[in-house]
């Protein structure tokens, strides 16, 4: 159940071991949380949970292979970029977590380093009006100090991450594809409001519509996995609104760039995106014009020359959150009903981990990974 790229990376995953699927998805494949995701694969220990790490590290490792592979079996091209991410951390970031972290302090950069990479970037130099313009919109409360410290020369600081970025809505639709060459079956614009128990084991799924008799279900359904029934999974939707510009020129960002109020991701075809936001907000995929001008005003603060790019789209996408901020993965209490849905902000990174590691426990094998975290029995 779940069409977006972890629903979709499983059953290629499945399919490849030999095992029959269908693909059960609501509305149209790929077209939830996975379009309107930003596709940073974050490899960060100041920024990913510390029960995430090991799974985060191993499914960085695996996307070349995996963005290879689909590119082979969908005929598409995936824009999987190794630029890297220049990171700004918040202050709270650098207090409690940069001291032990020997890996980030050999990342960090100076101002001159960061201007050779990135010499689009916001100067240090900037005067004083400049800098008090800066501060509201960075939220920054303590005066212009921090803010000249966030953009200081000093090391530690600023960061060149190596890391990767990908296009989700190029991957997704790679993935479709992909999944249909490996004669995976789709049942699409069908909601799923039940897993079907017969002699207290999972034997199908119930739908809108009709009925499909399964040996093994899997929940994969993100957001709305929490509304299928025989119980209620604790996911939510998060709310997360982003815009896309189309840069003066295609090379004029060329790292992905964090900061503690907005990020910036590069296409290779010259489109930059800017997000995000991380909202309450239930089922409601409006966008606000406000908060939308608020990340627009951001993203012109990191690069003033983004002030002659013009918006090409925006959007809100709905992540599946849950209760711990971790995904739900795993074995359910009730023998061949399995879940791997509540990847947060992640799902685009852990696709590929996920769909070996779940591939895995469907078919009782030893996914090599500790569990325990993710696992559904966690809740009960």
């Amino acid at each position: 159940m779940g069409g977006g790229i972890i629903g979709l990376s499983l059953a290629i995953a499945l399919r490849k071991r030999g095992a029959s699927v269908l693909v059960i998805e609501r509305g149209e494949p790929g077209r939830e949380a996975s379009h309107a995701a930003g596709g940073m694969l974050v490899d960060c220990p100041l920024e990913t949970p510390a029960d995430l790490q090991e799974l985060a590290a191993a499914s960085v490792r695996m996307y070349p292979e995996f963005v290879h592979e689909l590119e082979a079996e969908s005929g598409m091209k995936v824009d999987l970029r190794d630029q890297g991410t220049i990171l700004f951390p918040s202050k709270q970031h650098l207090q409690h977590t940069l001291l032990n972290s020997g890996q980030m302090r050999q990342n960090a950069i100076c101002t001159g380093e960061l201007e050779q990479l990135e010499p689009a970037l916001r100067k240090t130099e900037s005067n004083q009006t400049e800098r008090e313009h800066f501060r509201p919109a960075c939220g920054i409360e303590q005066g212009v100090s921090e803010v000249d410290e966030f953009f200081s020369s000093a090391r530690g600081q600023a960061f060149h991450l190596k890391e990767r970025s990908v296009d989700p809505r190029a991957l997704t639709a790679a993935a479709v594809k992909a999944a249909k060459h490996r004669r995976a079956d789709f049942s699409t614009g069908d909601e799923v409001t039940v897993v079907q128990i017969e002699h207290a084991r999972a034997v199908g799924v119930k739908t809108a519509k009709t009925v499909f008799a399964a040996r093994k279900v899997v929940n994969c359904a993100g957001a709305w996995a929490g509304s299928i029934g025989p119980f209620a999974l604790p996911t939510r939707p998060v709310k997360g609104q982003m815009l896309c510009l189309v840069m003066p020129f295609r090379t004029l960002v060329q790292h992905v760039v964090r900061s503690p109020e907005v990020y910036l991701i590069p296409r290779s075809d010259g489109r930059l995106l800017v997000g995000a936001t991380v909202e309450e907000a239930g089922f409601d995929k409006r966008t606000d014009p406000d908060t939308i001008q608020r990340l627009h005003k951001a993203a012109l603060q990191l690069v003033p020359k983004l002030a002659d790019a013009r918006i090409l789209e925006d959007w809100a996408g709905l992540r599946p959150g849950t209760p711990d901020a971790l995904p739900i993965l795993g074995p359910t209490a009730i023998p061949n009903y399995y879940v791997a849905t509540g990847h947060f902000r992640d799902g685009i990174l852990l696709a590929p981990v996920t769909a070996q590691l779940m591939a895995d426990v469907i078919e009782g094998r030893d996914p090599g990974f500790h569990l325990l975290a993710f696992s559904p029995s966690r809740f009960v």
